[in-house]
Parts: C-alpha cells; structure tokens; sequence
C-alpha cells in the first residue's frame, strides 16, 4: 500500500469516529467536549500541538514528531468537524493548489 493510501485511509478512520462522537456524551467523550465544548478549549489544543510538533521538529526526535503530529492531525480534524468542513473540501483545496 503507498503511503499516500495509507495515510488516507486513516484519516477516513480518524473522520469516521470524530463523526461518531458528534452524538456522544460530552462527559464520556473527549471527542465530544471538543465538538461542543468552549472554542476556545480546541483553539488552544491546536495551539499547543503545534507546538509541540515545532519542538519535537527541532529535537529531531523523529518518534516524538510522530506522536505529536498524530495529535495535532487529530485536533485539525476536529476543528474542521466543529467549523463544517470536510475532509473531501480539504482535499479538494489542497488539490487546487497543484494545478
């Protein structure tokens, strides 16, 4: 599988269970309090990921850069469901930008 599939596929994985929590109990999810909690709480998550991923970046610690870009992908996908987007619409943005 290339890693282009592959990563696709985990991101429609990783759409499928941030949809899935749409209707979750915000006390019992985390997806969920991210969903319909304060703005702010997910702004500031992404704000600190992405930190994160510069930090690790600069270490070049490879296996930390990793788990944090994991972690601000996830946060990303959550903004994008909160705010309507879609990954298809994301696709298709990154797609414009090649032609």
């Amino acid at each position: 599988m290339s890693d282009a599939r592959a990563f696709g596929e985990a991101i429609d994985q990783l759409w499928s269970t941030i949809d899935s929590r749409r209707s979750a109990d915000p006390d019992s999810s985390y997806t969920a309090r991210l969903l319909t909690g304060p703005e702010d709480s997910l702004l500031k998550k992404i704000a600190e990921e992405s930190g994160e991923v510069i930090m690790a970046a600069k270490d070049a610690d490879r296996d930390h850069l990793r788990y944090e870009a994991a972690d601000l992908t996830y946060h990303l996908m959550v903004v994008l469901a909160r705010w309507g987007l879609t990954p298809n619409e994301l696709a298709e943005e990154l797609a414009s930008r090649f032609k």
